[in-house]
């Protein structure tokens, strides 16, 4: 029975500010992310320009570096699409995190060789003089953009994804 001195059971506490904050900061992240991904696709417009910033790092030979030059402005795109309609959200984050590991590495690999080359990440690319290297600029970037996919793999709920009506978040 009750006495006066017990106190009823505390109701369930309302869900907690990161499970309300979350699915928005996830749905910036898409969004900051696909537009990121968009404009480094169009910025590498003609192919001509990506082929020249890909043969710039000299790590591949040269028909290999034409078909990345070519294919990286299309996954790319790719990638931003997925990001902006929310499908296979939590991969698609990654992929983009890992695909920005790929290009830190890149531009590490460019650096202790000791070439001179501007990243070309958003168009350009190729020989610069030795002082307009941005490999620093250019790396902490891309970690920045490499956390962004983390995050939406991490947290890949949010609004305005297609991967709840279809049913492919879990």
């Amino acid at each position: 029975m009750d006495t006066p001195d017990e106190s009823p059971a505390p109701a369930p506490a309302p869900g907690s500010r990161w499970s309300a904050l979350q699915p928005w900061l996830t749905l910036a992240c898409r969004l900051a992310l696909a537009g990121i991904l968009v404009y480094a696709a169009v910025s590498k417009y003609p192919p001509a320009l990506s082929v020249q910033a890909v043969e710039a790092y000299d790590l591949f030979p040269h028909e290999v570096a034409r078909l990345i030059g070519y294919t990286l402005p299309l996954f790319e795109l790719a990638l931003a699409v997925l990001l902006l309609v929310g499908l296979a959200t939590r991969f698609t984050g990654a992929v983009t995190a890992l695909l920005m590991v790929v290009f830190i590495a890149g531009i590490l690999s460019a650096m202790a060789r000791g070439l001179s080359i501007d990243c070309g990440c958003f168009g350009g690319g190729g020989a610069v003089d030795p002082g307009e290297t941005t490999y620093g600029l250019s790396i902490a970037r891309d970690i920045g953009f490499a956390a962004l996919g983390a995050f939406i793999a991490l947290w890949p709920r949010s609004p305005l994804a297609l991967d709840r009506p279809l049913g492919l978040f879990r």
